[in-house]
């Protein structure tokens, strides 16, 4: 599933490619696609409007109209946005497809089809539609985001410090690779539990992770297997990745073979050497 360094870059993107360009047609080939309204309503609603903004909030893209609706999407696993002439062929896998101006379409591709996508009209919060938006915790590179809160959130806390980092009411936008990357960054185990976490400990983590988010950014995220960016384009992260995918590589430290194991039914890659369970 994409993650923050993913969702943002694709943000920079349609901040960059559509804003201003009227919207002509919607085509809608898989309508549970479609969240909020009704297919029908999603499709006159939207036409005739212009983005004027795209912001995220943790794994939501939240594009803002000129009509003052909203259009919400959420990737899921394998979602992608595309900005493709209209020219192009449709793949088999195109969900929702918004022609723009100068011919150009903007496209929701999807093949596992769990994305979602969603239009909040003018003057409704798109909280008051997307429930989950409200439980999210605070953005890794807000303020909010402090030593003290992390602190607070993990100290009672007896889960794996893995499970807590995928926790999106504790941390908004974190998943698998990121955390991964942290934690071997931190020295610490995955399964480790939270509350046995110094305050020395926990800080560095938090500085930690929002560095490896940095630069899964500035490598405009990681391709494993279905992200690309708005121009269909790889993420360059997984090239640098220290344990993320490298079960059984030597440790790029140490040497020692990179393990793997499952928690909370995700993985966890580790460095047993560098990263040695509590006693």
């Amino acid at each position: 599933m994409p993650e923050l360094p993913e969702v943002e870059t694709v943000r920079q993107g349609l901040q960059d490619l559509t804003l201003g360009s009227a919207v002509l047609g919607v085509e809608v080939f898989l309508p549970r696609t479609i969240a909020y309204p009704a297919v029908e309503a999603f499709r006159y609603s939207l036409v005739g409007t212009c983005f004027t903004n795209w912001q995220r909030r943790g794994k939501y893209l939240l594009g803002s109209l000129n009509s003052g609706a909203s259009l919400v999407v959420h990737l899921r696993m394998t979602g992608r946005m595309l900005w493709l002439k209209g020219s192009v062929p449709l793949s088999a896998h195109t969900r929702v497809c918004l022609g723009l101006e100068g011919e150009w379409d903007l496209r929701f591709v999807d093949q596992r089809t769990f994305g979602q996508m969603w239009l909040v009209p003018a003057g409704v919060a798109p909280e008051q539609v997307i429930t989950t938006l409200q439980t999210l915790g605070p953005e890794p590179f807000s303020t909010a985001f402090s030593d003290a809160y992390f602190q607070t959130a993990l100290e009672r806390s007896k889960r794996p410090i893995k499970t807590a980092l995928l926790d999106q009411t504790l941390v908004a936008g974190v998943g698998n690779i990121y955390a991964d990357e942290s934690l071997f960054l931190s020295g610490i185990h995955p399964t480790t539990p939270a509350s046995r976490l110094s305050s020395v400990a926990i800080a560095q983590l938090r500085e930690t992770l929002v560095r490896v988010l940095q630069a899964g950014l500035n490598h405009r995220g990681t391709t494993l297997r279905d992200y690309r960016d708005l121009n269909g384009l790889n993420g360059n992260y997984q090239g640098q990745a220290w344990v993320y995918g490298r079960e059984g590589d030597p440790c790029r430290v140490c040497g020692t073979p990179i393990q793997r194991l499952k928690l909370a039914g995700r993985s966890a890659h580790f460095c047993p050497h560098c990263q040695p369970e509590l006693p």
